[in-house]
């Protein structure tokens, strides 16, 4: 297909229409106003594309080469601290759970911080043989069982070849979702060519079959010339794909607010690979409080043809609302005369009281073991807004994050909302928080029983960073999750970057194939690191569910441990058990099957001599009586090289005076346990007093290279240099207990020169 360009079109309808007219609610010191008209656009570039699997894999690069990129967190309208409860959230569950939570199904790694960036904004979907996850900047796709298919690759590997910024950028900000209705997949992110600048687009990519692997109808929109098109967030819906926004306008010196923004854009084009148009409305005019808005996401049957698809937010009453509310506002989309379509508002639904000021909004907020707390986000819905038809009623789910006891303890507060034909109204609401844990970053869904689950990211000072899911059926008891709590991961590090960055968003999905096992994926950390997060995706199924009636299986391995070094001939192990039986456990290196066991204890052989040295993933999968699987790993290191230990065997230093000032200039030499020289090793140390100067080395033949900081002022009269490490692959360790210097003009691992 050949690009379309087209200008933006505007068309001057009245159209946005407040209809604040539920319980007497209304925002205070909002006008109701009219007058408002979309934007409507044909994306500015489309095409199609080969199949996904021939297209060339571009490596996950750094965002910032040597370092971590933050992106930072911008602030919606009126977030500050309030005056809601100081105490225990009013609906802060308190009976205990009816049952234990279930195991989980699939349980497997995602795409790890492949970029360097903070936070992940992990998202993941799953479809009838396929799961894809993205994260900022990078996505993969993987089977059932997590058997990984394709990646990670940098996510601008699905708009190579397309031209403009979708291909020339790599912005992140993505979603994925599968829609249900096509049986098709929807990939996007945004793109900020100029950034602080604009313009500003929205890059998105719709399967052209049930293969995400196969080829792509490919859109570029250009959604504003001045407004950054931050967070934006999607749902599938029968007649457009429809996406909130959070805009600013960024200078050189920040960004600004500009208003909440809500698009849709025509699904049937895209899934046909033709000129497809969006229709936008720019909402600051209409209440310039509305902001981290989210649209809302079908499962299960459509709704009746022409309904509108809901839009929700949370309020605080300290943002100025008349009582801590949800709002709900109606897009309809008009295809046939686009400047019909309208975005008004519909009801404000009151909530129970919740107080959403955790730690003042900072962003250093939830505690770790160590390192620095992480960003609670209370200031927003999290994704996703979930919508369900069950014919007899319309529900919605939706969370956010809450302090749970007045003292910034996160809890999630969940919603059921449900639509009779006669308005959206509260169906049943709690804040999860059972004990002193914090729980935040949720998403939640319904499955096609009525069912809820509901995953988060759960942490405190004894609790490393870990991902655990709750539940209830249908028919349980009201404003409660009755399944107990889950564990998908626990974590065993934390992140020490300064920024506290975390999430911004994780995804809860309902599968397709029965509509109701859930699948859930957002970050944790395996190691404590600056920035080293990881993600998994785990599915579990609750009691009711129809489909098999018995668990699916829970595996361990056993051995080799997590973080071990092996080599030679290794047994590997796992535990494994089921309600019913297990059948199998098979055993995996890197994705590659190394043997089967059918009788425990379960075990394979592994020679480890086949395999490069470095890391390698171990993992074993259960099968049990009815095909159902689980798996675990283990992260290990081969290691069947001799390990050569080196050390630092001198240090001298030599002065140079150049006019008024002077230089040092360090030579180093590196030895083995022999005392012979040693090439190829990587000398990285650091100048005292702030001194500038190189710092690294790498020494030659005769086992030596050198260091220098220049220009030096006479009033440094001395500086010392300390050698912090040496590195030369996975053949060598460094021992520093063994520097040493024969001429004894320095300790062996740090030396101090004067000036001459």
């Amino acid at each position: 297909m050949s690009n379309k360009t087209t200008a933006f079109i505007k068309f001057v309808t009245p159209v946005l229409i407040f209809m604040l007219a539920f319980a007497g609610f209304s925002p205070t010191g909002v006008q109701a106003k009219g007058g408002g008209h979309p934007v409507v656009a044909y994306a500015t570039r489309s095409d199609v594309t080969e199949a996904l699997s021939r297209m060339p894999q571009l490596p996950p690069l750094p965002a910032v080469l040597g370092q971590v990129f933050e992106r930072p967190r911008k602030m919606l309208p009126n977030r500050q601290s309030n005056t809601s409860p100081t105490g225990e959230d009013p609906a802060l569950q308190t009976a205990a759970p009816v049952v234990d939570a279930p195991g989980t199904g699939a349980n497997f790694e995602g795409v790890n911080n492949v970029n360097g960036v903070l936070p992940p904004d992990t998202v993941g979907d799953i479809g009838p043989n396929h799961y894809v996850q993205m994260v900022n900047l990078s996505f993969a796709v993987y089977d059932r069982n997590g058997t990984k298919l394709y990646g990670p690759v940098g996510s601008n590997t699905l708009w190579q070849g397309f031209g403009g910024p979708c291909e020339t950028t790599n912005d992140g900000d993505p979603v994925v979702l599968y829609d249900h209705l096509a049986d098709r997949w929807l990939m996007t992110q945004f793109a900020l060519p100029n950034y602080p600048r604009g313009p500003f687009y929205e890059c998105v990519a719709v399967s052209q079959s049930p293969d995400p692997l196969g080829s792509w109808n490919r859109y570029e929109f250009l959604i504003s010339n001045s407004k950054l098109d931050d967070y934006p967030k999607f749902g599938v819906w029968s007649d457009g794909y429809y996406m909130s926004i959070n805009q600013f306008s960024c200078k050189f010196i920040g960004c600004s607010w500009a208003g909440a923004g809500a698009v849709a854009f025509e699904r049937d084009a895209m899934l046909n690979g033709q000129a497809a148009r969006m229709v936008y409305f720019d909402l600051y005019n209409v209440d310039p409080n509305l902001g981290g808005m989210l649209p809302a996401d079908l499962d299960g049957p459509p709704p009746a043809a022409g309904t509108p698809n809901p839009f929700a937010q949370m309020d605080d009453n300290a943002w100025g609302y008349s009582g801590d509310q949800l709002q709900v506002w109606n897009f309809h989309v008009d295809w046939s005369n686009p400047a019909n379509s309208t975005f008004t508002f519909g009801q404000a639904l009151p909530v129970s009281s919740f107080d959403s000021d955790m730690c003042g909004y900072a962003r250093n907020c939830i505690p770790q073991p160590g390192g620095t707390n992480v960003d609670a986000l209370s200031d927003r819905l999290m994704f996703r807004l979930q919508y369900r038809n069950f014919g007899t009623h319309q529900t919605m789910v939706l969370n956010h994050t809450v302090d749970a006891n007045g003292a910034d303890r996160a809890g999630v507060r969940w919603y059921e909302l449900r639509n009779t034909g006669s308005g959206w109204s509260v169906y049943q609401q709690a804040t999860y928080s059972p004990d002193a844990a914090n729980r935040w970053v949720g998403s939640v869904a319904m499955n096609g029983a009525g069912d809820i689950g509901l995953g988060y990211s759960v942490s405190s000072t004894s609790i490393s960073p870990s991902i655990r899911f709750t539940g209830r059926l249908a028919g349980d008891p009201l404003n409660q999750m009755t399944q107990g709590e889950g564990t998908i991961i626990n974590g065993s590090g934390y992140q020490t970057h300064t920024s506290g960055r975390w999430g911004d968003y994780a995804m809860m999905a309902v599968d397709p194939v029965d509509d109701c096992t859930f699948w859930f994926t957002t970050e944790y950390y395996n190691s404590v690191s600056s920035a080293g997060w990881q993600t998994r995706v785990g599915s579990f199924q609750l009691a009711s569910c129809g489909g098999p009636t018995d668990l699916a299986p829970t595996v361990t391995v056993t051995s080799p441990t997590n973080g071990s070094t092996v080599s030679g001939t290794v047994n590997v192990t796992a535990n494994a058990s089921d309600d019913n039986g297990v059948t199998q456990v098979e055993f995996f290196v890197d994705g590659s099957s190394i043997g089967t066991d059918t009788t425990a204890p379960y075990a394979a052989s592994w020679n480890t001599t086949g395999y490069s040295d470095g890391a390698h993933t171990v993992s074993a999968t259960a099968t049990d009586t009815i095909g159902q699987t689980g798996s675990n790993s283990v992260n290990v290191t081969v290691q069947n090289a001799s390990v050569v230990a080196i050390h630092v065997g001198d240090l001298d230093a030599t002065t140079a005076v150049i006019r008024k000032n002077w230089n040092a200039t360090v030579t180093i030499t590196v030895h083995d346990a022999g005392h012979n020289p040693v090439a190829g090793i990587t000398v990285t140390g650091s100048w005292s007093g702030g001194t500038t100067g190189t710092s690294s080395c790498v020494t030659n033949a005769s086992g030596q290279c050198s260091v220098t900081s220049s220009n030096m002022n006479s009033k440094k009269t001395s500086v010392t240099f300390t050698v912090t490490g040496l590195s030369g692959g996975s053949g060598y360790t460094y021992n520093s207990s063994a520097n040493h210097d024969p001429d004894g003009d320095s300790n062996g691992t740090s030396i101090t020169v004067a000036m001459p």
